[in-house]
């Protein structure tokens, strides 16, 4: 990052950038991650127009998997930043080394007094101390980010924005429209490499149009029944055949029951896993029951799909085949 306040920004991402929608879902095969030709094209344009990607759909849809699946094939850092109620600017973009501000304050006087030892380093007495200088600065993830000493831009990860108060999208505003941050008493950052930005949100909470406009949108749904399996497939290869076509059909069926919270993608994978650890090569009805709370996380849900209405599930499951997934509207 080079601190300016007048210079235009010169994008330059230093990353060998897909040539195609294709090259874009195989590099995202190549990580295990199963992509639409949709979620291809948006990342495709937000990888060519230099602009932040913004995710939105329901928590367990794979959006966090996006970005480090990018990240991967890019062969680049991840950065991360999991965004949380109370969420500020110290613990997002920077703050000051107190600690160290205060030690460098009193070395210098120590010297001053004549009471420095030859063995420790302190600052020049004659020269003052500048307490608001980079060596005084700590980066948080969204100035890391942007930092002048890398070579090539990172993926930059702003998990589950909805989490954090309305207030804290104002911090991001700046970045995501020039990739540039200013610190008051060090002025304007801009990114020498700009990082691919992906932001997330599960929509719990509406997010503000003026972020919005910043980024390229696209909607992270459920899949159907082929890709779910795909997707299963290419991250358990070790699961039976029949066990995850099951596996698939039955949270296909799951999904479209009225519950509180619907499992998710990595509820599907979980729950996989937790199978062939108990050595299942088909799903059985007892064993749903006794693993329910793998893939519904409240109460009410598991007791209203125990006992026979998941073995309505599990017969209608069989009968499925790769025909339409997803919850009916």
């Amino acid at each position: 990052m080079t601190a300016t306040d007048t210079a235009p920004r010169q994008p330059s991402p230093a990353l060998p950038s897909p040539a195609s929608i294709e090259e874009v879902q195989g590099l995202l095969r190549d990580q295990d991650y199963i992509s639409d030709r949709g979620l291809a094209i948006a990342i495709f344009l937000a990888l060519r127009l230099q602009r932040p990607l913004f995710l939105e759909g329901e928590a367990g849809v794979g959006k966090t998997e996006i970005a480090r699946a990018l990240a991967a094939g890019l062969h680049t850092d991840l950065i991360r930043l999991q965004c949380y109620e109370g969420l500020d600017i110290n613990h997002a973009v920077y703050e000051w080394n107190h600690s160290r501000q205060l030690l460098e304050i009193r070395l210098l006087e120590a010297q001053r007094d004549g009471g420095g030892g030859a063995d420790i380093a302190v600052p020049d007495a004659n020269a003052g101390l500048d307490l608001f200088s980079p060596r005084f600065l700590i980066k948080r993830p969204l100035l890391a980010a942007i930092d002048e000493s890398r070579d090539r831009s990172p993926v930059l990860l702003i998990d589950e924005l909805d989490r954090a108060d309305e207030e804290f999208e104002g911090f991001l505003l700046e970045l995501l429209a020039d990739y540039q941050i200013t610190i008051p008493e060090l002025g304007v950052l801009r990114a020498v490499h700009p990082p691919i930005v992906v932001i997330t949100s599960n929509r719990t909470r509406e997010v503000h149009d003026a972020l919005k406009r910043r980024c390229l949108y696209y909607w992270v749904d459920y899949p159907d029944y082929q890709k779910e399996l795909s997707i299963v497939t290419a991250r358990l290869p070790d699961a039976p055949r029949q066990l995850a076509q099951q596996v698939a059909g039955f949270i296909q069926e799951l999904r479209e029951t009225e519950l509180y919270k619907i499992p998710g993608v990595s509820e599907t994978l979980d729950w996989t896993a937790a199978l062939m650890a108990l050595n299942m090569r088909e799903l059985e009805p007892t064993v749903i029951d006794d693993t329910l709370g793998i893939m519904l996380k409240y109460q009410d849900d598991i007791a209203a799909v125990r006992g026979e209405p998941a073995r309505v599930l599990l017969e209608r499951s069989r009968n499925r085949g790769p025909r339409r997934g997803g919850r009916r509207g």
